[in-house]
């Protein structure tokens, strides 16, 4: 026998009224347009507008995403761990486009990692050598570093957007010169993208890009981290500074450049080679025995580039702090 409650629902049609059933004892009623319902999770649905088709991923306890469907697309839901946090893949990505996820995966977590230490140790002054347009200082502001960033690029195209990127952040300072073992004018390449160097490619180098056998050179000045630093740190009681290198294959000369004020720094990052790309750049293992000789300890090596035909890593970002003395207490 039916109920009333059905009775009504049946009569509201005739009188222009809409009827969406939800289940027992519940209904939705409109006058105007079309509703879809998509089942999300136990007893809960959604109610939308139009006749679109929508997609449900469980995201979590009681957490889900809905997203509207294009044809053959779907979601995966994908635990990171016992850490609680979710990762959520587009089922439209092609299976070659995993090796580019992964990189863009390390990269994020390479600069929260890189923010997390930059908070336990304390460091107000990030010297950011090779910044190029201002993505590594937009990262640090965006993971919450409020201290105080010294960008260094010495292309001149490139350093017009490196100003425009600074330019309403007081304590970003911005340089427009290399910086390497010793003072000098120097021809780099230019018209290599974000990987403008110093350096001519090795013959890896030019398999890998076909950039590399355009562009032109430009003339530079180069000058020491240590002659730069008083200045870059004028001002901040208790320095803290912490380096970020990234010179397409130059690294090691800026390190070379700080002297004995190496030992100020609490930490540096340095894009370290495992397939070189640059003529006379240091191999990976010689860079890192390197920064360990000089105090500094590895924390974290994060992909940056991998061989399409091999899949190895050519880069790595390196992240160091410095280690403890012998016998002394933990760095912090």
């Amino acid at each position: 026998m039916q109920t009333l409650y059905r009775r009504l629902l049946s009569i509201l049609p005739r009188i222009g009224v809409k009827v969406v059933d939800l289940g027992p004892g519940t209904a939705l009623v409109f006058r105007r347009g079309e509703r879809t319902v998509a089942p999300v999770g136990r007893g809960a649905d959604l109610v939308a507008r139009g006749k679109a088709r929508y997609t449900v991923t469980d995201a979590g306890t009681d957490t889900w995403v809905v997203a509207r469907a294009a044809a053959g697309r779907s979601v995966t839901s994908v635990p990171l761990g016992p850490t609680g946090a979710r990762l959520l893949l587009d089922g439209a990505v092609p299976a070659d486009g995993e090796r580019e996820f992964q990189l863009a995966a390390s990269h994020y977590l390479c600069a929260q990692h890189v923010a997390a230490l930059l908070e336990l140790n304390g460091v107000n002054c990030v010297f950011d050598v090779g910044a190029n347009t201002g993505q590594y200082g937009k990262g640090l502001r965006r993971f919450g570093y409020t201290g105080r960033i010294v960008s260094f690029e010495p292309v001149s195209d490139t350093f017009a957007k490196l100003r425009r990127s600074a330019e309403n952040d007081p304590d970003w300072h911005v340089y427009n010169f290399a910086l390497g073992r010793e003072e000098a004018v120097q021809s780099i390449h230019v018209d290599w993208k974000s990987m403008n160097s110093l350096l001519p490619p090795s013959e890896y180098g030019k398999e890998r890009y076909r950039r590399f056998a355009k562009g032109r050179t430009e003339e530079i000045e180069v000058r020491r981290l240590d002659d730069v630093m008083q200045k870059a740190l004028e001002g901040i009681e208790d320095p803290r500074p912490y380096l970020k290198m990234d010179t397409q294959g130059f690294d090691m000369e800026v390190f070379a450049g700080a002297g004995e004020r190496i030992s100020e720094f609490v930490g540096l990052q340095s894009e370290v080679a495992a397939l070189r790309l640059y003529e006379g750049s240091p191999a990976m293992g010689e860079a890192v025995a390197a920064y360990e000789a000089a105090g500094f300890g590895v924390t974290g090596m994060y992909p940056v580039t991998r061989d399409p035909a091999t899949g190895r890593v050519v880069e790595f970002d390196c992240v160091m702090v410095r280690a403890p003395e012998p016998g002394g207490p933990a760095a912090t």
